[in-house]
């Protein structure tokens, strides 16, 4: 599967979260919550689009988050992308955003709109408790607004986007250059997220190289 992704259509599997298609604006989009692991982050909830399978390439996607009626404190609208992800679910790596910090006023917390993860053992909590910050970074966005996300994945590199603008760049990426798997729609605690527009672009090479 590659090229533009009509997620109406699509075959989707929901881990630890829901999914529905919904219209905003008339326009159909996926609406996608976290239903389990509630109070535990970067947990491996997301919808899988099966048929995937990436190594390298480009993810791109536009993404809109709000935060649920319900949410905790310290929800912060988290949205993204998982890719890489394992035939288990057990690892994957994801980019996501945090809408809330992008345009707060607190400048510590400005400085992680944008993260980066690898599931199950470098988590954003991992990276915190280690004073590791090189994988967190500014971006100008907020709630309740559509945002485009764009991941470009080489072997150990990855850069990602906002709006067109790199925003962070890894050159370690924790799975290795030859781990591949599905791309998965991401959602964290406390967020009611929306996506449309999915993309995939795979580099050609055999399907270890993402295409199917």
């Amino acid at each position: 599967m590659n090229g533009k992704i009509d997620l109406t259509k699509a075959k989707l599997t929901a881990l630890h979260t829901s999914a529905e298609q919904m219209t905003i604006d008339g326009e159909t989009v996926l609406r996608v919550v976290k239903t389990e692991k509630l109070h535990e982050y970067d947990t491996n909830s997301y919808v899988k689009v099966e048929g995937t399978d990436f190594r390298n390439g480009a993810i791109e996607v536009d993404v809109c988050s709000r935060l649920l009626p319900d949410a905790p404190d310290l929800s912060r609208g988290f949205i993204g992308i998982a890719f890489r992800i394992a035939e288990g679910n057990d690892r994957f790596e994801s980019f996501y955003i945090r809408p809330t910090n992008g345009r707060c006023d607190d400048p510590e917390r400005k400085k992680h709109a944008v993260q980066y993860f690898s599931f199950p053992k470098y988590t954003f909590s991992y990276f915190r408790e280690n004073g590791i910050s090189e994988y967190e970074a500014p971006a100008d966005i907020g709630l309740d607004e559509w945002i485009r996300i764009r991941a470009e994945i080489h072997g150990y590199s990855g850069q990602f986007f906002v709006n067109g603008t790199p925003v962070l760049t890894v050159h370690d990426m924790k799975l290795g250059e030859f781990a591949h798997g599905a791309v998965g729609l991401f959602v964290d605690i406390g967020t009611e997220g929306f996506f449309r527009n999915l993309k995939i672009n795979c580099e050609n090479g055999g399907k270890d190289n993402g295409t199917v």
